[in-house]
């Protein structure tokens, strides 16, 4: 449990906040309906986060012991410059209002009255039962606690409460039945935040839908926003300017449209605003300074793309494969698939796997993914690519030995559907473990292990410890092969020893000769062995 905050602990609040929003991007997404319901907050909000978190990163590789004060700074730096939606540029805009008090050494109560104020002045004309509402209700509560950790269970605790009450705020909740989904995931970077400074989860599900009949009052003026007479197109920008043009800028683009938000400072800005004429709202750019990473989508040919994506019959299909170690890449390369080959100390953002897919060249892509941490920032990718017009299908591999068996299967004479569901049920179809050493004591399914045990992980779960890694491996083979499989295939990591191998293949030929048993040199870091069993 954390006295005060520093570098490391945001550095660790934003990768948990990371993992909250990746785990509930879908549900927030599902939640979308103000102010256009177009089903992308959760995923606009898991890209901002993404990109403070990157830039965090690259903060630590080049600086040893970064202040709080530079790392608040980056992280909202960051999350300005990845922000993506109204809501990620409101979220970006409230680290911000945390990041300037943090950085002169205020309490976490007093960031987040000021990440409150400065999301409410992002926006031009403020709703409430928002984002907003649910940020204000958090700073409220953190006021009247007592430490760290107490200002932030209590922020957490009050934004809860605060979201329930968001559909009697705003009419077209409470006709949808649904608690506002900007808000939803400021909880979820909020639960993240106590998880941070206690180590303790917060507990118990957010609840995401009224049970109980709305009864809608002061909600004067918080019309559906959605139908014939609302703006076509959503425009976002990174704008270089003075801070004396935005006056100007902001009575401009407030004329030409809608939901109007508006983040940064210090000469950099992010805007985002809805618009039937999106050349003017860019014009209202350059007049202002220097716009760049300029975003148009036009409302009705997203949906209209949505709705056709199923019915899409193209050609020229690849497989992309995330794998790490260059024995494993030449292996998926040689089977055909287009391959990322992944950092072995950093998983690869959504915007890597984009640019991964595009590489493919294709129309349709089916993406191995081969380790379940990646399925949030590949689900943030999907989203993306289709907006596209890509078809793309992620299949769920957590082991490099399930996407091999998949890539066994694959058939580009296929339809799509046929070739997925092929591939899908072979990687489901093998039994997959892993050897790894352990860094220190911990608690496993298999009992207590100390620094230096070996691990032998069976689908996900320690299931073996010992001491020597070749007695380990040939323990994990017994009982992976003990009940049932045709044929084993061995990945070997670059620590492993030589004769490795040459051992597993000769034990399974004295056990279960009918078994066939191939090895390969995966250069892995991570893991010195690998095993499938089909």
């Amino acid at each position: 449990m954390l006295d005060t905050l520093d570098a490391p602990a945001v550095r660790t609040w934003c990768r948990l906040a990371l993992a909250a929003l990746g785990q509930a991007r879908e549900e927030i997404d599902a939640l979308n309906v103000y102010p256009v319901p177009d089903g992308d907050t959760g995923t606009n909000l898991y890209l901002t986060v993404e990109s403070a978190a990157e830039a965090l990163d690259g903060m630590f590789a080049q600086e040893e012991q970064p202040t709080l004060a530079a790392a608040a700074n980056v992280a909202a730096r960051g999350a300005l410059i990845g922000a993506r939606g109204n809501s990620g540029v409101i979220l970006a805009q409230w680290l911000r209002g945390l990041a300037e008090v943090l950085a002169e050494g205020g309490e976490l109560a007093e960031a987040l009255g000021n990440g409150a104020r400065s999301a409410y002045l992002a926006v031009a004309e403020p709703v409430e039962g928002t984002l907003l509402t649910v940020a204000a209700a958090a700073a409220d509560a953190a006021k009247a606690a007592d430490g760290l950790t107490g200002q932030a269970r209590e922020a957490y605790r009050a934004a809860r409460q605060a979201l329930l009450l968001t559909p009697d705020q705003l009419t077209v909740l409470a006709e949808a039945g649904v608690v506002d989904a900007g808000g939803r995931g400021l909880v979820a970077v909020l639960g993240a935040l106590v998880d941070a400074v206690s180590g303790q989860q917060p507990m118990g599900p957010v609840a995401l839908r009224r049970e109980d009949p709305v009864v809608v009052a002061g909600c004067e003026g918080h019309e559906r926003p959605p139908g014939p007479g609302h703006p076509a197109f959503e425009v976002i920008y990174l704008l270089e300017a003075e801070d004396g043009q935005l006056p100007r800028l902001r009575e401009r683009l407030g004329r030409l449209g809608d939901s109007l938000v508006i983040g940064g400072g210090d000469g950099l800005w992010n805007v985002h605003v809805h618009v039937d004429d999106a050349g003017a709202a860019v014009e209202a750019g350059v007049e202002a300074g220097r716009p760049y990473r300029i975003r148009i989508t036009h409302f009705a040919e997203a949906a209209a793309r949505s709705g056709e994506r199923e019915e899409t019959v193209s050609h020229g299909r690849a497989v992309l494969s995330v794998v790490t170690g260059s024995g494993l890449a030449q292996l998926c390369e040689q089977a055909g698939s287009v391959v990322l080959e992944a950092d072995p100390d950093r998983a690869p953002a959504s915007a890597e796997l984009v640019a991964a897919v595009h590489r493919c060249a294709a129309r349709e892509v089916i993406v191995l993914l081969n380790d379940p941490e990646l399925r949030a920032a590949a689900g943030a990718a999907a989203d993306q690519l289709r907006e596209e017009g890509v078809r793309i299908a992620v299949l769920p591999t957590r082991s490099p030995v399930q996407g091999l068996a998949a890539l066994a299967v694959h058939d580009a004479g296929r339809r799509f559907d046929e070739d997925m569901v092929a591939m899908t049920s072979a990687a489901g179809a093998t039994r997959y473990a892993e050897l790894a050493v352990a860094e220190g004591e911990s608690w496993t399914m298999a009992g207590v292990c100390q620094a230096g045990d070996v691990l032998g992980l069976i689908d996900g779960d320690v299931a073996v410890i010992g001491r020597d890694l070749t007695e380990t491996a040939v323990a994990v083979l017994d009982r992976m092969i003990a009940a049932s499989g045709e044929l084993v295939t061995l990945v070997l990591g670059e620590d492993a020893p030589a004769d490795l191998a040459d051992r597993l293949i000769a034990h399974a030929r004295r056990t279960r000769p009918e078994v066939d048993t191939v090895a390969y040199r995966g250069g892995q870091e991570a893991a010195p062995l690998l095993i499938g069993v089909e």
